[in-house]
């Protein structure tokens, strides 16, 4: 979206900090004084919805922008940001990502790519509402594994744990563990040792899931 030079300087306006796994990156609800910009691993965002229901809207990699929308039009966090796995962000207050948006007149390129986001999150909306909860797990950590920025080299290493991914994907973890078991047979994935899964052979995955 902003070219290599545009990003170089964008990370230049704050340190970058490294963030662990199930890190809270930004919080529904809460003000918006800030934007992250990811530079490695991937975050899922939710959102919860009046009756406590957290729902997955999309999954994003390395080389995104976090949480800028709300910051713009001037309103809170309209959703939650968690990180997958391991991430480095940079942390850009709001009065210098302003700046730097008017100086070089990104309004209208954000707000394009806003509209491409949305169309991604209706995506999974539908998904969520009309698929198998196999197919939607996996159709989760396949999104998860291509955001990582690493899709072909394996393993890949979700560190969410079963709970949250119930969560994602708005069922219980009971269902996520009934899904994951022929996996583990199948040697698709397995346990990793410091919590999450271990992503061991994506082609598995994308059957259960099917055509897109």
């Amino acid at each position: 979206m902003l070219g290599d030079r545009l990003w170089t300087a964008l990370l230049h306006l704050a340190p970058e900090r490294p963030r662990e796994a199930r890190s809270l990156l930004l919080r529904q609800g809460d003000p918006a004084t800030h934007v992250l910009v990811l530079c490695s691993g991937s975050v899922a965002v939710t959102r919860r919805d009046g009756r406590g229901q957290r729902t997955l809207l999309a999954v994003r990699g390395a080389g995104e922008l976090l949480g800028e929308l709300s910051l713009l039009d001037g309103g809170v966090r309209s959703a939650t940001v968690i990180a997958a796995g391991p991430c480095r962000v940079h942390t850009v207050p709001a009065p210098d990502f302003e700046a730097f948006v008017s100086e070089h007149r990104l309004m209208h390129a954000l707000t394009r790519h806003a509209v491409g986001r949305i169309r991604e999150s209706e995506e999974i909306r539908q998904e969520l509402a009309t698929a198998p909860a196999p197919a939607r797990l996996a159709a989760a950590l396949l999104r998860l594994a291509e955001a990582s920025g690493q899709p072909a080299v394996l393993p890949v290493h979700i560190g969410l744990t079963q709970e949250e991914l119930a969560q994602l994907i708005g069922t219980s973890r009971n269902s996520v563990v009934h899904s994951l078991s022929p996996w583990r047979a199948e040697g698709w994935i397995r346990a990793a040792p410091g919590g999450g899964l271990v992503l061991e052979h994506l082609d598995g995955l994308r059957r259960v899931v099917g055509p897109r």
